[in-house]
Parts: structure tokens; C-alpha cells; sequence
């Protein structure tokens, strides 16, 4: 006797289409497979990046007890970030061969005990080694994206990456608030101020321990099982790794995505690392101000990086890729002129007001970026994935390297540079055109032009472009 559809098809508690990937997003639902990898990426991204940055709010502590220089401080925020521009890549790379439960639940467990070791520095050089090691885990990213890639189909697609992005961001901003009151409770119980700051690493620790788990055992890598089973079954084509690598760094769309992303979330690690130093120096506030201030930055995640993606997907149902574009386009140029204008401000009420502001436009910048990345390549999706987070750690570390890094610049100085830089580095925006969706200016290929001779002569001109950055 035949099976009927439904019998030979999974069974769904929630819209699927026809690849099984999830047409609606209920974030309230914790129902396996989509909703569980959902809620699973974005607590396990979270605490990776309370890991990864839960050093500087403490940093008035430690730069006592260890002697650290502001060189040493700036070097330790550049090694937290550097390590992950190759660590995304890579990890893009395992997603699309492991798939991303095994490759995220590793990378956390490989870097967790440096979170521990962080207790143990007894040195600058120990503590920008430990700080560098930390920072391989925000890499999770990656497979936090390619996740929802894999189980939201296009119309809520970038709503997932932005919620999950977003929300597993908001740890940059949590834990400004969670280290400085775990250090608290710890020294008053009876520590001393430089004991307190290492027995407080362990609370972040304990967290990724916990969430590496959570993901590889509860976790699953597609709608329709896992990596391994589907492989094996015959269910899933095991591509051939150096076709899809070569796809991926010889699609331009990939690498002007990285430089872009650069300039908003490189810009956001680099805020995470250097804001709540900032107020403390600057305006003279005690440290838990300080990190209240900061985290304010981060926290905003809770509903900007969320709200890019959302915002791409609207555009996106109304005016298709071009809409997703000229979003990305504007907000990140608002974001860089809100920066600008941060580093010139001198009153700490409207310093605030401006963060708070900038915050939002950079963050929404992130979530609008990986809108548009699942449409970049779909049979490199990992690659591209890694390369483009890549690029925003590496955009981190070239800000904090140029602007933030000893004493050639004052802090309000850099802030204002790396506004500029943001403006500039959003422009090749500009270049980006989709074949079959079109660009910011000119629309799918297969359309016929009716706006004359002139407009067919630029047509050609942008396709011919496009042809040559593609080969």
C-alpha cells in the first residue's frame, strides 16, 4: 500500500516550503527542527560574544593589577577581534562541509578554556594572548547565519539572521552590564579587587560550556535532519569543496558585501571595545556608569540589527533586491554621519543621545547586510558567509589598528574618523548588481529597457562590468 504525502513528508508544526525551510517565523515556538535552531543560534552566539567581551568593562581593574598601558589595552582589543577574520572564513568553509550544530558547538568548546585561562593572566603579553584566543569563538556568527539560511525560506529570511544576529549581539552589550556586577558581588563577599576580576570569568565560561552542548545535542542542520544522515542516505549532494570555494572568491558581490560589513559591524566591535573606556576617561563617570553607558550601545541589538532585517524583507516583497539594496545603501550612510558627529560632541547627555542613535543605524546596517548574503551565492553560501563576516572582523581590526591604537589619535578623534570611513567604504554599494534582480539603478537583465537608446547603452555598459568581475 502507498504512503499519502503527508505520511512520506516530515512532519512540520509550522509552514514550510517546498525545501522544507519555514515560510513563517514564531519566535514564541521552541518546536523542532526551525524553531529550535533558531533560539539555539542566537543564545549560543550570545554567549560567545559575553566571552569575547567581557574584558572591557573591567578594564580599569585590570589595567592596575596587570600594568597594562594604553598600547597593551588597544593591542588586546585588536587581538579579541583579529583572530575571528580567519576563523569566519573558516568557519563558513565547515558549515558547508559539517554542517553548522557540529561546527559551532566545536568552536565553542575549542575556546572555552582560553575563557577560563583569562583568570591566569599575569601579564600584558598572557592577557592579549588569552583575549586573542577568545575572540575565535564570535565566529560562531557565521554559523548562526548560515543556520537560519538554511531553515527560513526568502520572504523571512532576513528577519531571522537580524533577530538571531542581533540578539546573539546583544552579549557585546550584556555583558557591560553583567561583568562589572558579578566583580561587584564577588569583592564585597570578601576578594580582593584583583581576585574579583579573574573568579568573574568563570560565570561566561560556564555560560559557552552550556550553550556548546545545548546546540550539538539539540540542535539539527537541516529541516530534514543532519549533515551526516542526509549524506549518507544520499538525500543530501556532497558537493565537490573546491568548485564551491572557487564560485565563492570569484563572485565580486562577496567581497564588496565584506568591505562593507567592514563598516558596520567591524565598527561595532570596535564601540564594544572602546566605549565604555571612553565615558570613563572622558566625562570622568565611575565605572559602573561607564558600563551601563556602553552597554546601551550593545543592548540596542535587541531590536536594531532585528529591525534591518526585517526592513529588507519588507522593501524586498515590495520592490525586490533593489529595495534590500538602497535600505543597505541609506542607513549605513546615516550611520557613518551619526558617528562623524559622536566624536565632535563634548556634553555627555548628547554624547549618549548620539550613541544611542549611531547605535541603531549601525546595528540595522548589520541585519540589512544579511538580507541581502543569502542571495549572494546559494551553492556557496558558507563560503560567502564566512568571508563577508570575515570582513567584519577584519574591518575591526583595521579601525582599531588605525584609530584606536596607542596615542596617534584622541578617542573622540578616532570615533570621528571612523565615520568617514564608514561613508566611504559604503559607496561600492553602489557596484552591486543581481542578474536576474537587478541593482540600485537598473533592473533584472531578462527585463526590456523602455527608457530609450541612453538607457540601453548604460545597461550594457553595467552588464559588461559585471561579466568582467565575474569571470
Amino acid at each position: 500500500m502507498e504512503k499519502s504525502q503527508s505520511e512520506n513528508e516530515p512532519p512540520f508544526s509550522i509552514p514550510v516550503d517546498s525545501e522544507h525551510k519555514a515560510t513563517k517565523l514564531r519566535i514564541f515556538s521552541v518546536a523542532a527542527p526551525h524553531m529550535r535552531a533558531f533560539h539555539l543560534s542566537y543564545i549560543s552566539f550570545f554567549a560567545c560574544f559575553v566571552s569575547t567581551f567581557a574584558a572591557p568593562p573591567l578594564i580599569p581593574v585590570i589595567r592596575d593589577n596587570l600594568n597594562l598601558t594604553s598600547t597593551d589595552i588597544g593591542n588586546a582589543g585588536i587581538a579579541a577581534v583579529s583572530g575571528a577574520v580567519f576563523a569566519r572564513i573558516m568557519m563558513g568553509t565547515l558549515c558547508d562541509l559539517f554542517g553548522p550544530r557540529v561546527a559551532s558547538a566545536t568552536l565553542m568548546l575549542l575556546t572555552t578554556p582560553a575563557v577560563y585561562c583569562c583568570a591566569m593572566a599575569n601579564s600584558p603579553a598572557s592577557f592579549i594572548v588569552v583575549r586573542f584566543l577568545i575572540g575565535f569563538s564570535i565566529a560562531t556568527f557565521v554559523s548562526t547565519q548560515y543556520w537560519m539560511s538554511s531553515m527560513f525560506s526568502a520572504p523571512v529570511v532576513g528577519t531571522a539572521n537580524g533577530l538571531t544576529g542581533g540578539w546573539g549581539n546583544l552579549g557585546g552589550g550584556a555583558t557591560q552590564i553583567i561583568m562589572p556586577y558579578v566583580f561587584t558581588i564577588i569583592h564585597q563577599i570578601g576578594a580582593t579587587k584583583f581576585t574579583a576580576w579573574r573568579i568573574a570569568f568563570f560565570i561566561p565560561a560556564l555560560f559557552q560550556t552550556l550553550s556548546a552542548y545545548s546546540v550539538f545535542f539539540l540542535g539539527q542542520d537541516l529541516p530534514d535532519g543532519n549533515f551526516s544522515r542526509l549524506e549518507k542516505s544520499g538525500d543530501k549532494h556532497k558537493d565537490k569543496f573546491s568548485k564551491v570555494f572557487y564560485q565563492a572568491i570569484t563572485n565580486y558581490r562577496g567581497w564588496i558585501l565584506a568591505l562593507t560589513y567592514g563598516y558596520c559591524f567591524g565598527v561595532e566591535l570596535t564601540v564594544d571595545n572602546i566605549i565604555a573606556q571612553y565615558f570613563y576617561d572622558r566625562f570622568q563617570v565611575n565605572l559602573h556608569t561607564a558600563g551601563i553607558i556602553a552597554a546601551s550601545f550593545g543592548l540596542a541589538n535587541i531590536f536594531s540589527r532585528p529591525l534591518g532585517g526585517y526592513i529588507s524583507d519588507v522593501m524586498a516583497a515590495r520592490f525586490g533586491m533593489r529595495g534590500r539594496l538602497w535600505t543597505l545603501f541609506v542607513v549605513q550612510i546615516l550611520g557613518g554621519l551619526f558617528c562623524v558627529l559622536l566624536g565632535r560632541l563634548g556634553s555627555l547627555s548628547a554624547s549618549i543621545t548620539v550613541m544611542l542613535v549611531f547605535s541603531v543605524f549601525v546595528q540595522a546596517s548589520c541585519g540589512l547586510t544579511y538580507g541581502v548574503v543569502p542571495f549572494v551565492s546559494r551553492r556557496s553560501l558558507g563560503v560567502i558567509s564566512g568571508l563577508i563576516g570575515g570582513g567584519g572582523s577584519a574591518g575591526a581590526v583595521l579601525t582599531q589598528v588605525i584609530f584606536f591604537r596607542g596615542s596617534r589619535f584622541k578617542t573622540e578623534t578616532g570615533i570621528t574618523l571612523m565615520g568617514i570611513m564608514i561613508i566611504f567604504c559604503t559607496l561600492p554599494i553602489l557596484l552591486l548588481y543581481f542578474p536576474q534582480w537587478g541593482g540600485l539603478f537598473w533592473g533584472a537583465s531578462s527585463k526590456e529597457n523602455s527608457k530609450g537608446e541612453r538607457g540601453k547603452r548604460v545597461r550594457c555598459i553595467i552588464l559588461a562590468l559585471h561579466k568582467a568581475l565575474s569571470v
